[in-house]
């Protein structure tokens, strides 16, 4: 490949007026659509590799516009040329640029600034698409469709290397002020959701798992991500008859009011335990909070260890129980009571679920308890009723459902419950994944932003703190000596 930029601007010339006549010539009546599309796709690719090369060159053959210099102010001498391998998205290429360098000094190409090149080969642009698409699916599926589309196949290594790369902003990037970082909040409720989801773990070394296991025993260890959400939201009144038709999934009206979105939904999910991950929820909440927040709602599956967060870090938020985890109880009570099939089993929820939802969750655990009491219940039956009567009762102070529905609160976890789903299960538990603790948190931090709706703000970001790391310590001053400067060592 010719590095002469004059011969490489005749040869694009040919090129193209080449794909002109593909697409006119007397052949093409023979050609069908697909055909032509894929030829030229390919060829536009080449033709793009060489405008990028061509850039390159041209921008090496200049004389910087800044030089470097030594911490004392001295320039730093012109030493030789240096090459360079740098994969973009039509392919890789390599050229030379100039490399200054002096006795004591770390060499410095002052064109790697000026272009922003980045750290590893692969260009800004394949990394962002190389990563998007990673935080979708495996690794090795990432790897096949940049192989199939663009002719570039990253190993897997690679891509986890990067991914981990590109995850290094995400804290920094929450910590700037949501005037930075997100629209304008919206919603007169600040609500704040937490739970936990299990990442599968690599396998400790062989011979220190039993050949058999015990019963209960699984070799797959998990490790516990806890997913937090944060949003505002604007009040939405319901009625508890309202509510137990949407649980109950009656048949809706032909019309009923739009219930309101989520506003700026920002998900994170930490691997580091539930006080850090609520700790962040409890800073971020303060960042978010202002004059149009007016209620401060904070929902949980009534975990008591992450309610006991809640409570500590999140002290101005009212704690409640998400009505769907509530539910879920007395289902499996008149199951345990009447039967998976029996017709009575909805009536008897739905007798109950309205008395929870109407602010009587007191008379439904004496309904409960007298249930329990009756001499014909067995001991699964008294068992399942005593569990949820337990439930009920630690978590009585958090089911005034009745006061939080007339206030337009939302009153259950679906914002966190999805979020656990998308952030966590639908790409970390696909088939045969194990993960390490680093490469689980790279993977949960960059599908969080991702979901969050933050992508492209994270990645201007994250472009202009990599470039700081990069040349930010480059001390480069006009360059008004070149004659002198710029004298290759001798």
């Amino acid at each position: 490949m010719s590095s002469n930029p004059d011969q490489i601007v005749q040869q694009m010339q040919c090129d193209f007026h080449s794909l002109i006549a593909y697409v006119r010539d007397a052949e093409a009546r023979t050609r069908t659509a697909a055909e032509v599309e894929c030829t030229l796709f390919r060829r536009l690719l080449a033709l793009g590799l060489q405008l990028l090369r061509l850039f390159f060159l041209t921008r090496a053959a200049q004389l910087p516009t800044t030089l470097p210099t030594t911490a004392t102010g001295t320039p730093i001498p012109a030493h030789d040329r240096r090459s360079i391998d740098y994969v973009s998205v039509f392919g890789k290429l390599s050229f030379t640029r100039q490399y200054f360098y002096a006795s004591g000094i770390a060499g410095v190409c002052p064109l790697d600034a000026e272009v922003s090149l980045p750290k590893r080969c692969y260009s800004d642009l394949l990394r962002e698409w190389m990563t998007y698409d990673a935080t979708d699916g495996a690794y090795r599926e990432t790897a096949t469709t940049l192989e199939r589309i663009l002719g570039v196949d990253p190993s897997v290594h690679s891509l986890e290397r990067v991914v981990n790369d590109d995850a290094c902003d995400v804290a920094a990037f929450y910590d700037q002020l949501p005037s930075q970082s997100a629209p304008v909040p919206l919603g007169t409720i600040l609500v704040a959701q937490a739970d936990g989801k299990g990442v599968p773990m690599v396998q400790p070394p062989l011979g220190t798992t039993p050949l058999r296991l015990g019963k209960g025993q699984k070799r797959t260890k998990k490790k516990e991500a806890i997913v937090t959400a944060l949003y505002t939201i604007a009040r939405f009144v319901r009625t508890p008859q309202e509510v137990l038709a949407a649980l109950l999934h009656d048949p809706r009206p032909a019309e009923q009011p739009q219930r309101p979105r989520p506003v700026h939904k920002e998900l994170r999910a930490t691997l580091d335990g539930k006080t850090v991950a609520v700790c962040r929820l409890a800073e971020r909440a303060t960042l978010r909070d202002g004059p149009h927040v007016q209620e401060r709602v904070a929902l949980t599956d009534g975990a008591e260890p992450l309610q006991q967060q809640m409570q500590t870090q999140l002290p101005d938020f009212t704690l409640v129980l998400d009505i769907i985890h509530a539910t879920e109880y007395l289902w499996d009570s008149a199951t345990a009571l009447l039967g998976e099939s029996s017709p009575e089993r909805s009536p008897w929820v739905r007798q109950h679920l309205e008395g929870i939802l109407s602010g009587q969750t007191a008379t439904v655990i004496r309904a409960l308890a007298e249930e329990a009491e009756q001499p014909e219940r067995t001991a699964t039956q008294v068992a399942a009723l005593r569990k949820t009567i337990g439930y009920y009762q630690r978590n009585l102070p958090y089911m005034q459902y009745d006061v939080y529905l007339a206030r337009g609160w939302p009153i259950g976890t679906g914002v966190v419950e999805g979020a656990c789903g998308h952030v966590v299960k639908d790409r970390m538990e696909q088939a045969g994944m194990r993960w390490t603790k680093a490469g689980a948190q790279a993977m949960l931090d960059l599908r969080a932003v991702r979901l969050s709706g933050d992508w492209d703000a994270y990645w201007q970001f994250h472009r202009q703190q990599e470039h700081a790391r990069l040349y930010g310590n480059v001390q480069l001053v006009p360059a008004q000596a070149e004659g002198q400067v710029l004298q290759l060592a001798a």
